[in-house]
């Protein structure tokens, strides 16, 4: 009889192109079917035959190696690629926040800064409006020498002449200090102008030289005394100047 003949499979040639995977060669080497031919006239039979082992070339061995590395190697490289771009991304957010951070606290400070002066400018002005409003307050004794001293600070913001002695002398001869003093008798009197007050002043003359700021009043300490220095210092030059009747 024939012998029988065995057909082994026909392998591929394995190229870098096709990137086949060690695994996927093993596979495509696996097994190999062999079939039995006989003449026509006698009985066909099928007669599984054991697969024969796939040898593979040293070559083709060293390009799938190769392949594989390749892969291996270009995905360790996209690795350090990402890695890579994540660190520089999280350097500059980092760089960004710090930034930030900088800019934030440099504006807090300025603020704290802007706080602290007005704060201090505040003060300031507070300072000042209690020392002005504690000299306008300044307060005087109700009697002869808080008047006088009264009138000399009027006397002295409005610009007249006139000392505490010239004031007290020319008071005590006048009306021994009485701000009710009333002259019935003289010719002022008679005319109907009588002198009245600590400095025995006439009201056209009291009118005339009254000093604003000052109650209007012949009878007022302080508004009669005002009035009789500034009509003084009209005439005379000063209270000062003034030793007897004026």
């Amino acid at each position: 009889m024939p012998k029988n003949t065995a057909t082994s499979g026909h392998s591929r040639k394995l190229t870098r192109i096709h990137k086949f995977s060690i695994a996927g060669v093993a596979t495509l080497g696996a097994a190999a079917l062999a079939f039995t031919a006989v003449p026509g006239n006698a009985q066909t039979t099928s007669e599984a035959v054991s697969a024969a082992p796939v040898v593979f070339s040293q070559s083709q061995i060293k390009d799938v190696k190769a392949s594989v590395t390749d892969q291996l190697a270009g995905a360790t490289v996209k690795a350090e690629a990402a890695a890579a771009k994540k660190k520089a991304a999280d350097a500059a957010a980092a760089k960004k926040a710090a930034a930030a951070k900088k800019a934030a606290a440099k504006k807090k400070a300025a603020a704290k800064a802007a706080k602290a002066r007005a704060a201090k400018a505040a003060a300031s002005r507070s300072a000042k409006r209690a020392a002005i409003k504690k000299a306008a307050v300044k307060s005087y004794s109700n009697n002869l020498d808080g008047w006088i001293k009264e009138s000399l600070d009027i006397m002295k913001s409005k610009g007249i002449p006139g000392t505490y002695n010239g004031l007290y002398r020319n008071i005590i001869r006048e009306s021994s200090g009485n701000p009710n003093a009333i002259n019935n008798w003289d010719i002022n009197a008679i005319n109907g102008t009588p002198s009245i007050g600590l400095l025995q002043i006439i009201k056209p003359t009291f009118d005339a030289y009254h000093v604003s700021g000052t109650v209007h009043s012949q009878y007022d300490p302080v508004a009669n005394i005002t009035a009789a220095a500034n009509y003084a210092a009209d005439k005379y030059g000063s209270i000062d100047n003034v030793n007897g009747a004026y």
